[in-house]
């Protein structure tokens, strides 16, 4: 994430041009209208330009149960996906003629609160109300993979095999067309990618853009993977994001860059802080909230079974796991759970590349507001949350942390009842589903063990 304090611009086309113009003036032949399960399963159906108009006028319809994680019966009715414009984003490197759309699911003429986009959509509302807007940068960590004839995991560059291979050159350089193919498309968009390297692992890379506001970014997150996945496809790779595909290297984050804007800028800077970061009391009490919700809150920013391989390794083959296990916060200094790296932005470190980005924002954003309304203090830097030292060991920890805790609750709920209790039951099956399947782990320690 730029450090600038600048106001980002808008790349997304005027408020008021519809998708049938858009359409029309960029020579778009199909429409993948979108959206993400609770989940964060992108799903889609490509729309013709000539049935744009209907598109835009009555959207699309899905059965919701089949898509996935969305809240509904097989007996409900459908999901309808109605686009979002100033989503609309022209992918020809893709397929020529080929464009997405970002949608809201709405069921019988209401959005549907089961929707991560809605429920972001929702929150920001909320924000906006106490006086914020909200803006957020992603880090997008990869790796790209390939699986043999007997389907055993392995990463795509049998040549990257260093003990340290973190920003090494030369392992940037054998992925330059795949590097440099997703840059390309990121600048064509105008999302201002800026740094492409090689991450702690072998055979994990990260690709940074510009900064926006929240539902930009959120909506931008989504389309990358899409990008990484269909690009890595073409060259025989697959491009995962699940946050600990290999048990002894570094996992997958998804840090997010967070900061609150007002009418007269930006919120958080203040070169009177005492306490030396650059902070103002606005910055420190949002802080302070993350802090007192952090092992709720990691019930969805890391909500896989294998997100907790990743906060609960104790070493990697590269001698750091860079995943916090304990809610602290401190300036420059990539062990705490939130990093200050300078007066403008917050990185909170829990959320991993399983997160869904809607949900992960809302919630962050719903615990920093908490702390702002409550004017908490988080206590000198380095220091660790009341009550919140320690993060959940597993996913069912971290859900029993959710359920039990009202303002997160509360924001997954923000566009209708229900949403967090069916998502943590939801996850927790999940979790007893791995927790029930005999591993090879456990062939090899007990078959002959008695």
């Amino acid at each position: 994430m730029s450090i600038d304090t600048a106001e980002p611009a808008v790349t997304a086309g005027p408020s008021d041009t519809t998708l049938t113009e858009l359409v029309r003036a960029t020579g778009t032949t199909f429409v993948l209208a979108l959206f993400v399960t609770l989940a964060g399963k992108p799903c889609g159906k490509l729309v013709p330009a000539a049935a744009v108009p209907q598109l835009e006028a009555e959207g699309v319809g899905f059965a919701g149960y089949a898509a996935g994680m969305m809240g509904q019966e097989p007996k409900d009715p459908d999901l309808v996906a109605m686009p979002d414009p100033s989503s609309f984003t022209p992918i020809p490197f893709v397929r020529p003629g080929l464009a997405l759309v970002h949608c809201d699911p709405h069921v019988e003429g209401r959005p549907w609160p089961f929707a991560p986009r809605v429920i972001l959509r929702e929150m920001l509302r909320r924000a906006a109300d106490s006086g914020f807007e909200v803006k957020v940068g992603a880090e997008i960590e990869y790796f790209l993979v390939t699986r043999d004839d007997a389907g055993a995991l392995t990463i795509a560059d049998t040549a990257d095999t260093k003990l340290q291979p973190c920003y090494d050159a030369r392992d940037v350089t054998r992925m330059y067309d795949h590097l440099t193919e997703i840059s390309d498309a990121m600048n064509t968009l105008g999302w201002g990618n800026y740094a492409n390297d090689h991450e702690d692992a072998n055979g994990q890379f990260e690709q940074n853009f510009d900064y926006d506001n929240a539902m930009v970014t959120a909506d931008r997150v989504i389309t990358a993977r899409y990008l990484l996945s269909v690009i890595a496809e073409k060259r025989g790779m697959q491009a995962t994001f699940m946050p600990k595909p290999f048990g002894g290297r570094t996992g997958s984050g998804m840090h997010l860059h967070l900061s609150l804007w007002t009418g007269a800028g930006p919120a958080f800077p203040d070169g009177t802080d005492p306490k030396g970061l650059g902070l103002s009391s606005t910055a420190y009490s949002f802080i302070a909230g993350i802090l007192e919700h952090a092992c709720a809150l990691q019930g969805v920013v890391a909500p896989t079974v294998n997100s907790y391989k990743r906060t609960g390794a104790t070493t990697t083959s590269s001698g750091a796991t860079w995943s916090p296990c304990s809610a602290t916060y401190g300036g420059n200094d990539r062990t705490h759970y939130l990093r200050v790296p300078d007066g403008n932005r917050v990185e909170l470190r829990g959320p991993d590349g399983s997160a869904n980005p809607y949900l992960a924002v809302a919630v962050s954003v719903a615990a920093g507001l908490d702390g702002i309304a409550r004017s908490l203090d988080p206590g000198a830097p380095g220091s660790a949350a009341p009550g919140a030292a320690t993060l959940p060991m597993t996913l069912l920890h971290a859900m029993d942390h959710l359920s039990a805790d009202p303002v997160l609750t509360a924001a997954l709920d923000i566009a209708g009842p229900g949403v967090a209790a069916y998502f943590a039951d939801r996850k927790r099956e999940e979790f007893f589903a791995w927790h029930n399947t005999v591993s090879d782990w456990e062939i090899d320690r007990y078959l002959t063990a008695f």
